[in-house]
């Protein structure tokens, strides 16, 4: 129960549509006992032991309201059978029973008709936070957690909680008030017959708590699972030309078919219990039921204590115990393995982003001067992958890190873009600290080409336009002029409306990487990174779109990260780095004089 504190700002939007559930459950469990009290005065008319009164009864307050409400339904039955006959009060008798059933079962259904909307409110708002909450952290934190597993989270988990909601209710509103106004009324038939009754409560209620103790620690185990056949699931679809190509099949299907085995066990063990649930209360009910038979016959049969109709409405009002108690059982069940899925649920709700922007961050919108990064370091985990790293780069001009890999070279680009921040050290913009400018403002100076080309499974047209979305379409085409990609666009069926696959698998890898680049030309920023942004091309279009990249970096601000150094020679800065560090910089021809590193690296590439 404890997380419904925790996700209140989640339910308060809907609380009205609580309130209505609660109100209707009163009056839902009003209605249901009162059916069953209605069957007493049919069951007498039948077995002509309807007490006869002559005279209408007077109201004599609360204290008198039972006697009141007990003569006034004799007065009616009396008066009726005298006029109309017997067999037409009955009729009157059947019609109030099957009114109070009907009342009882509307008020149910607006109950669960309000409490929908509660309860796929909280499930959209809740899978938006966690959306949102996955596009807030940084990249650092999905390199520790699996994806699949954030899926099972975002979808199973979260659909857990929901109905957790409903069992919520139940357990607190609907069911104990059934319950309450059932023994309200056994008790006004007989004191003594309910004490008996409740003499038997603890007893089931022990029973049915040493079942449910473990259910929250086997619910955490069953979805847990969930997240790693999903993340394997993940992984396969997006490895499987690696895993087809080495005849991995096998091992990923053992890997997966053992998650399920797990699985399938943990799910066993969890329903099974859950299963226990319902025969055990059912039977603990039955029981009781007997004893009362025994008890509440002696009560009728010989000691005269208790009439008949009165008898058989305590047993369905005792009877009518038991489905609620059932309910409760369930219930309480589901909100335990709610609360385990809240668990996982909360747990990325309340991690907090080490890269939130400050309360009095700016917004910066242009780019005047340089780029300064002063001294800084940076490390993932244990080891250093930067160590006291210094560049100035001015406005229009073009540096390009090159070097072994590992050198650091797109770390650089990772904390320029602030999708990490510097563990020691700090960069500038215009003399402002990026730590002290919005990340929206920061990134929207800035255009990215990845190593990677990450594209999405929709059009040409809507993958470039996240750089500008309200670009024209001859905007755009002109921009996949520039990138070298109109000559291939042209040509597909749709054009730039044509849809590019899951990761754009319907295009080259050259095809991919020059929408990458145009997408990077349409946002027009004046700042450029460019993360091997070439090495995915073939030798023509490395040429075609070299050509491209250096009209679109001319008066504008380029970091370049390069593997194939003949596409950087023009560059104004090229900086040599090696495990971390800044060993050799300068032009490409001063370089090749120094006989450095640097030209080491150009021969190799010359030779290949």
């Amino acid at each position: 129960m404890e997380y419904i504190k925790k996700l209140w700002r989640f339910i308060t939007p809907y609380k009205r549509y609580g309130y209505l559930n609660i109100f209707f459950n009163i009056l839902y469990a009003l209605f249901g006992t009162l059916a069953m009290v209605s069957l007493m005065p049919m069951i007498n008319v039948l077995f002509g032991k309807a007490e006869k009164v002559y005279q209408k009864p007077i109201y004599e307050g609360v204290s008198g309201l039972k006697s009141y409400i007990e003569n006034s339904l004799n007065y009616f039955i009396t008066n009726t059978s005298q006029q109309y006959g017997e067999q037409t009060t009955l009729l009157y008798l059947i019609g109030l029973i099957i009114s109070m059933f009907l009342l009882k079962n509307i008020f149910n259904y607006l109950a669960l008709y309000y409490i929908t909307f509660l309860r796929n409110g909280v499930l959209r708002d809740l899978r938006d936070a966690i959306y949102n909450k996955v596009l807030e952290l940084p990249i650092s934190y999905y390199s520790e957690k699996k994806k699949g597993d954030i899926i099972a989270r975002i979808s199973g988990d979260v659909n857990e909680v929901k109905n957790s909601m409903l069992a919520i209710l139940e357990l607190i509103v609907k069911e104990p008030l059934t319950i309450l106004f059932a023994i309200i009324v056994m008790f006004s038939l007989s004191v003594k017959l309910t004490i008996f009754v409740f003499l038997f409560i603890p007893v089931s209620g022990l029973i049915i708590s040493i079942i449910g103790k473990s259910l929250k620690k086997n619910s955490a185990k069953v979805q847990n699972e969930q997240g790693v056949f999903l993340s394997t699931l993940e992984e396969t679809l997006g490895g499987l030309k690696v895993i087809k190509g080495f005849n991995a099949e096998k091992s990923f299907s053992d890997k997966f078919e053992s998650s399920t085995k797990r699985f399938f066990n943990f799910s066993n063990t969890l329903l099974n219990r859950q299963n226990l649930a319902s025969p055990t209360s059912e039977f603990l009910g039955i029981v009781t039921i007997a004893i009362l038979l025994w008890y509440g016959g002696s009560m009728v049969l010989i000691d005269k204590t208790l009439t008949g109709g009165a008898f058989i409405s305590y047993m369905a009002l005792a009877y009518q115990i038991l489905t609620p108690a059932k309910a409760i059982s369930k219930a309480s069940y589901k909100v335990k393995a709610g609360n385990a899925a809240a668990d996982r649920v909360l747990e990325i709700l309340h991690t907090d982003s080490p890269l939130k922007d400050k309360p009095d961050a700016i917004v910066k919108s242009n780019f005047e001067k340089e780029i300064s990064i002063k001294n800084i370091s940076f490390k993932y985990e244990d080891e250093y992958v930067l160590k006291n790293f210094t560049i100035n780069i001015p406005k229009g001009k073009t540096v390009a890190l090159v070097g072994q890999s590992g050198s650091g070279k797109s770390t650089i680009a990772n904390l320029v873009t602030r999708f990490y921040d510097v563990t020691e050290g700090e960069i500038y913009i215009d003399g402002e600290n990026i730590k002290n400018i919005t990340k929206h403002s920061l990134r929207n100076l800035m255009g990215l080409v990845t190593q990677d080309s990450i594209l999405f499974n929709d059009t040409i047209k809507n993958n470039l336009l996240l750089g500008e979305p309200n670009a024209s379409d001859e905007e755009l085409i002109n921009a996949l002029k520039v990138a070298n990609a109109w000559e291939f666009v042209k040509d597909l069926p749709k054009g730039i409306h044509t849809n590019i696959g899951d990761a754009g698998g319907k295009l080259s890898g050259g095809q991919k990487q020059r929408l990458s680049i145009a997408r990077a030309v349409l946002k027009n920023p004046p700042i450029m990174i460019l993360d091997e942004a070439t090495s995915a091309l073939d030798t023509e279009s490395e040429k075609y779109v070299q050509d491209a990249l250096e009209n679109m970096m001319k008066n504008r601000t380029s970091i370049v990260i390069a593997h194939r150094l003949s596409t950087i020679q023009n560059a104004d800065t090229i900086i040599v780095m090696k495990n971390g560090r800044i060993i050799e910089q300068g032009k490409h021809q001063e370089l090749i004089a120094r006989n450095g590193t640097y030209k080491n690296l150009v021969e190799m590439q010359t030779i290949e």
